[in-house]
C-alpha cells in the first residue's frame, strides 16, 4: 500500500488501485486501441480476406520504400499546397462570418440558409463543376478544399457565439463593459472551445477534400499515388498512401486542440 498527505492528513492507497490507474490511463488504453487495430489488420491481410488487401507489415515497408525514394514526400508537398492556402481561408473567413451571424439577426437572416443548404449538400458532387469553372490548376482545388470546410466551420462559430451564458452578457453590461469589450472578454471565450470543436471538424473535412480534388480534378500529390498505384496493382504502396494522409490528419488535428488546450483552455491544462 502507498501512503499519501502529511502528518495530518494521511491517506492510504492500496497498491492494486495505482496498477489500475495505469492500466485505465488514456495513454495506455490508447495504445491498446491501436495495437488491437493493427493487429485486426495484420490478421486480414494474411487470412487473406482479399488479394488486394495487404498486411500492415507489408504496408508498412511499402511505406518506408516510397520515403526512402521521396515519391511520398514529394505527394505531401504537393497535396500540403492548397490544403494550407485552402485550411488558412476557411479558418479566417468561416469564424468571422459564424460570430458575425451570432452576433446579428440580419446577418443570421442573409447568412445561415446557405451554409445550412452547403453543409447538407452532396458537396462531393461539386467538385468537377470546380474544374469546369476554374480549370484543373491550384484555384480549383484551394476552392474544393474551401467548400467542404468551411460550412461545418461558419456553423460551429455561430452556434458558439449564439448560445454564450445570457447571465455572462448581462453582466459585462452590468459593469459598464462596452460592446467590443463584452464581444472580446466574454463572448469569445465563452464560445471558443465550440468553435475550435468546429475548426477541428472543419480540418478533417478539409483533408477530404484536398485528396478528392487529386482524385476527380487532376492526379497529383497524395491522390496521384493512389490511383497510380492502384492501376498497376501495387496495393501495399496504395494502402502506403491512404494510411499515411489518414495519419498526418489525426496529428494535425490532435495537434490543433493542444493549441486550443494551451491558449485558451488554462483550466483544462491545469488539470
Amino acid at each position: 500500500m502507498t501512503v499519501i498527505g502529511n502528518e495530518t492528513d494521511v491517506v492510504v492507497q492500496p497498491a492494486g488501485e495505482r496498477s489500475d490507474s495505469i492500466l485505465f490511463h488514456p495513454i495506455t488504453l490508447r495504445l491498446l486501441s491501436f495495437a488491437i487495430v493493427l493487429g485486426a489488420w495484420q490478421y486480414a491481410g494474411e487470412y487473406p480476406i482479399s488479394p488486394a488487401f495487404p498486411t500492415f507489415w507489408q504496408t508498412l515497408i511499402a511505406a518506408g520504400e516510397m520515403i526512402r525514394d521521396g515519391s511520398l514526400i514529394l505527394a505531401f508537398w504537393i497535396t500540403l499546397q492548397p490544403l494550407a492556402i485552402g485550411l488558412v481561408i476557411s479558418c479566417a473567413l468561416g469564424v468571422s462570418a459564424g460570430v458575425a451571424m451570432g452576433l446579428s439577426r440580419k446577418a443570421e437572416w442573409f447568412g445561415v440558409p446557405i451554409f445550412i443548404v452547403l453543409q447538407a449538400a452532396p458537396l462531393a458532387a461539386l467538385i468537377p463543376l470546380l474544374t469546369f469553372a476554374y480549370g484543373i490548376g491550384l484555384t480549383s482545388k484551394v476552392l474544393a478544399v474551401c467548400i467542404m470546410a468551411m460550412p461545418v466551420i461558419v456553423l460551429n462559430a455561430f452556434k458558439a457565439v449564439r448560445h454564450t451564458p445570457t447571465s455572462m452578457i448581462e453582466m459585462g453590461r452590468s459593469f459598464l463593459g462596452t460592446r467590443l469589450q463584452v464581444i472580446v472578454k466574454i463572448i469569445l471565450p465563452a464560445a471558443s472551445p465550440i468553435i475550435f470543436a468546429g475548426l477541428r471538424l472543419g480540418a478533417a473535412a478539409g483533408f477530404i477534400g484536398a485528396i478528392l480534388a487529386e482524385l476527380l480534378i487532376t492526379p497529383t500529390g497524395i491522390g496521384d499515388l493512389i490511383t497510380y498505384n492502384q492501376s498497376v496493382a501495387e496495393y501495399p504502396k496504395m494502402y502506403a498512401a491512404i494510411a499515411s494522409i489518414i495519419v498526418f490528419a489525426v496529428l494535425f488535428i490532435e495537434l490543433l486542440e493542444k493549441f486550443e488546450v494551451w491558449v485558451f483552455r488554462p483550466d483544462k491544462r491545469a488539470r
